[in-house]
């Protein structure tokens, strides 16, 4: 049987809305509009202010059943509103300077209804590096129709095109043969095998390790930006 299109670099360590709910920013800078909106055939992505916290709640309450097999123990703040007002916030700001890109995936034609699914490229790494990691989860009413898939290809040619990133990394349980499907598809390959990666459902499970290059030739950030003399 075929598995929930979830990949676990979406709650792995050092991201705070799953593993630690309550390290959050003080007070972020809360905005009316969200910084970026992207369309696909059937989708609408992008980072909602607070008054999206509700579908936010209703998102993982519809699908905590679903997605408990492939991620990490969420947090209970998770499921609260006060959480996902200030997290939403805090989105946005870290967007704007450079540090994540947290997509909130809804349909095309009701783009302000319920949310359909994330994809979250967290975990920048500049310098000699330039890479991120990409996680993703999908409603379980939403499976099957090829939503994932486009909603990647999209949401990747972004990152490398306003971020100038190199690399973005994905991993998976060997098992959810529908993630490892969705990253194939995108364009990732597999390049190893970690033992006892991430804590999923009460024990250590192994991940298959992938990654997409950027086909445009990126130069480190640190060689082109100028740095301030000390």
């Amino acid at each position: 049987m075929l598995r929930p299109q979830c990949c676990a670099a979406d709650v792995a360590p050092p991201m705070p809305d799953r593993l630690a709910g309550c390290m959050l920013k003080a007070e972020p800078m809360p905005r009316a509009t969200s910084p970026l909106s992207l369309e696909t055939e059937r989708l609408h992505m992008d980072l909602p202010g607070s008054d999206a916290a509700p579908r936010m709640v209703d998102y993982y309450e519809r699908n905590r059943a679903h997605l408990t097999p492939w991620e990490p123990p969420f947090a209970r703040p998770i499921f609260t509103q006060t959480f996902w007002q200030q997290r939403l916030s805090q989105n946005q700001d870290e967007y704007v300077t450079g540090q994540s890109l947290r997509l909130v995936l809804r349909r095309r034609e009701a783009p302000r209804g319920p949310v359909v699914g994330l994809a979250n490229f967290t975990q920048f790494v500049r310098g000699a590096s330039m890479s991120c990691t990409l996680g993703y989860s999908l409603d379980h009413e939403a499976e099957g129709k090829g939503l994932m898939t486009e909603a990647l290809r999209a949401a990747t040619t972004h990152v490398f095109q306003h971020f100038a990133l190199h690399r973005i990394m994905a991993h998976y349980i060997p098992t959810n043969q529908r993630s490892g499907a969705v990253l194939r598809r995108v364009g990732f390959v597999v390049e190893g095998y970690a033992r006892e990666f991430v804590y999923i459902d009460g024990a250590w499970c192994d991940h298959i390790l992938t990654s997409l290059l950027n086909s445009t030739p990126v130069t480190p950030d640190y060689l082109t930006t100028p740095r301030r003399r000390i």
